[in-house]
């Protein structure tokens, strides 16, 4: 049995990041690479993702990234999937397996593995959800249109309104006095 492990939101200026496992019970249709799937198409499989397999789901936060790093905290989100979704093998998209010896690691498995696929969309989809949930209580950021990432606009309002506990203060960007 093989756990695919995917993340999202390494890269965003503001957010969690999520990194998901799954071991599928059953074989899913229409599966690949999130980023590569409209945000309808990785709904509709979210919710056949979590009826057909067996998976964690790990958030760390924007403070627990900013004080870990992105590496660490990564190496403990595999770790705790790895503790919680048994399986014979765990394969990580990517080009690190983080020092964890029993962790596989291929560049593009989101693309080639249907278990790292599922990972992904459940990893995407969880994010996008809770970024939409808090735009509310951030609505200067509209948080719910560029999920965090560093667009033009949200590099804008970070300028003008400062940033938020969302935020990620280590993260440097053009244009941002940190």
């Amino acid at each position: 049995m093989l756990c695919g492990i995917d993340e999202a939101g390494r890269g965003p200026l503001a957010g969690p990041m999520v990194v998901a496992g799954v071991v599928l019970k059953n074989p899913i249709e229409g599966l690949n690479d999130s980023k590569k799937l409209s945000e309808k198409k990785r709904e509709k499989l979210f919710d056949e993702i979590i009826a057909n397999s067996f998976y964690h789901i790990v958030f760390t936060d924007a403070k627990t990234l900013d004080s870990l790093g992105l590496s660490l905290c990564l190496k403990n989100s595999i770790e705790e999937i790895m503790q919680n979704v048994k399986a014979n093998e765990y394969l990580m998209d990517g080009n690190t397996s983080f020092g964890i010896e029993s962790l596989k690691h291929e560049i593009k498995a989101d693309a080639n593995y249907e278990q790292v696929s599922a990972a992904s969309i459940l990893a995407k989809v969880s994010r996008d959800r809770y970024m939409v949930d808090i735009s509310s209580k951030y609505p200067n950021y509209l948080f719910e249109k560029h999920k965090g990432y560093g667009t033009k606009i949200h590099i804008e309002m970070i300028k003008e309104f400062g940033r938020s506990e969302e935020h990620r203060y280590s993260f440097k960007t053009k244009g941002i006095d940190y």
